[in-house]
């Protein structure tokens, strides 16, 4: 029997998926760290959180399975995208990783768009530049903290920092660099043009494979550690999204994933790049060889349910605000108490600034028709809702620019839930179907270094053997008919409130 390990450094844990022969999973171990925010809109982690958490996974995940670690024909990678890990001459980390949702690069943003031009980026890379990606962090590092920066040598992404632990090679894959601002998403290699724009040197990025190429083996040094068994394959894997895709069976046209985890992400396979010439929605490229993907991101999607829960339910008095014991389920049930609509409440859901369509770091999480009629129930309905309006945006926007849409399969935490599942399904006008199992970006993963190693023929080949649907959530038409109406007014809100949105943080800032 063979067995092909997948592992996902998530924002808030890492996942240690074994699956065997037919892409069933036989083991899995998940390992939790910390976000950092030392200062207003910034987030950070310390890589090496990730690799222990990523060495007590494994050694998890080959106990609970019960088998040596020579019986892992090979490895897939995935992980949190767009995070940038400053490597020295050495290979030590300079500084904490900034991730993928921390805000205070847009200065560098402004300066990159301007110097490059939005017509020129959508040539050069087919994609805005966002606080979140690379490039911009890049220019922030060589403004704020020009010791550190006189010391770089390497940029990893945060799988590919795993990757480098466990094998000591520099690489990542086509689908990651999609994210950094840095990348030619069209011919899938780095962008000289932007790296000589940018005054970035081409032998600070890492080699770049496809997602099904075997990038590296474990070294004696990893395999010490992890307990893995030296000379195990690594492929190339992809980040979370990509692989979350191909976990998804999201590998064909017409298919299209919807998933609510910390963030909220609409994925769409495509055979060529559909670049949207207003670069509301990311284009790159996808796990698939030869293939890519759209996609909108929502930045904090069960992030505002987690937010809601701290804040709204958690024990009085208690410091710090205790809602351990309130249930997730807790809180939709008594969302589910309220009418269709929240009766006029609306929550714009932007607690970490957005990215999809408004790529604006200021923008505020907001809550906007509140009456003496309004109880915590309807500010949680409101919050359900308010998500839905925000996956939505990316469901307009696939349409307006001709991605095909036939089914839509959800996933992530907020796919648990049956009720949130109709509220989106009602929302967005298309039935919802859940996965039979939901491994996430970890089941990509292993997947795709099944196929790395010959085991699958092709990305296509194993997910009809591994990915299975369940459960379609049908769309209720008077509930679609409500939404549509209230989805007007929200999609008017953050017009109007856009400039209030970047007086506040000006205000903020001066205090």
């Amino acid at each position: 029997m063979q067995y092909f390990l997948g592992l996902d450094i998530g924002t808030s844990g890492t996942k240690a998926l074994l699956v065997n022969e037919l892409g069933e999973s036989v083991a899995a171990a998940t390992e939790l760290y910390e976000l950092s925010t030392p200062r207003h809109l910034w987030a950070e982690q310390q890589p090496d959180d990730w690799w222990q958490a990523v060495i007590r996974a494994v050694r998890s995940v080959l106990e609970k399975a019960s088998i040596a670690s020579d019986a892992i024909t090979s490895i897939g990678l995935s992980g949190q995208m767009h995070g940038s890990v400053f490597i020295d001459a050495c290979g030590n980390v300079i500084r904490p990783a900034i991730l993928w949702c921390d805000q205070r690069t847009q200065r560098e943003c402004d300066e990159i768009t301007q110097a490059v031009g939005i017509d020129q980026l959508s040539t050069l890379i087919g994609n805005p530049v966002l606080t979140g990606f690379t490039a911009p962090k890049i220019a922030w590092l060589r403004r704020h903290e020009p010791e550190n920066f006189a010391r770089l040598r390497k940029v990893l992404l945060p799988k590919d920092y795993i990757r480098f632990k466990l094998s000591g090679v520099f690489a990542t894959d086509v689908s990651d660099a999609s994210g950094t601002a840095l990348f030619d998403v069209v011919n899938r290699k780095w962008s000289q043009q932007m790296l000589s724009v940018l005054d970035i040197p081409a032998d600070w990025m890492p080699e770049c494979t496809e997602s099904i190429a075997v990038s590296s083996s474990v070294n004696a040094t990893g395999a010490t550690e992890t307990g893995l068994a030296v000379g195990t394959p690594i492929i190339g894997g992809a980040g979370d999204q990509a692989a979350g895709a191909v976990g998804s069976g999201i590998v064909s046209p017409g298919i299209v994933s919807s998933t609510i985890g910390t963030s909220g992400v609409v994925f769409a396979y495509a055979d060529q790049p559909a670049i949207d010439k207003q670069l509301r929605i990311h284009t790159f490229c996808h796990a698939v060889p030869g293939k890519w993907h759209s996609m909108g991101v929502v930045l904090s999607a069960g992030g505002s349910l987690r937010w809601l829960r701290d804040t709204f339910y958690s024990a009085v008095g208690a410091v710090p605000p205790d809602s351990s014991s309130v249930t997730y389920e807790t809180i939709i049930k008594e969302a589910m108490s309220v009418p269709t609509g929240s009766e006029g409440l609306l929550f714009l859901p932007y607690l970490t600034g957005e990215r999809t369509p408004y790529p604006d770091p200021n923008a505020r999480g907001t809550f906007v028709g509140a009456t003496l009629r309004h109880t915590r129930a309807h500010f949680a309905r409101a919050v359900l809702e308010g998500v839905g309006y925000a996956m939505n945006d990316t469901f307009r926007i696939f349409a307006d620019i001709g991605i095909p849409m036939h089914e839509v399969r959800t996933s992530g935490g907020g796919a648990k839930s049956p009720e949130w599942r109709q509220i989106q399904t009602d929302i967005t006008g298309f039935e919802h179907v859940c996965l039979r199992e939901d491994e996430g970006p970890a089941l990509g993963a292993a997947l795709l270094s099944a196929v790395g190693v010959g085991h699958f023929s092709s990305v296509d080949e194993a997910c009809r053997t591994s990915v299975f649907t369940k459960d379609a959530s049908k769309v209720n038409a008077p509930a679609h008919e409500i939404y549509s109406q209230f989805n007007e007014v929200y999609s008017g809100l953050y017009a109007s409130l856009k400039p209030m949105f970047s007086r506040i943080t000006e205000i903020v800032n001066t205090i």
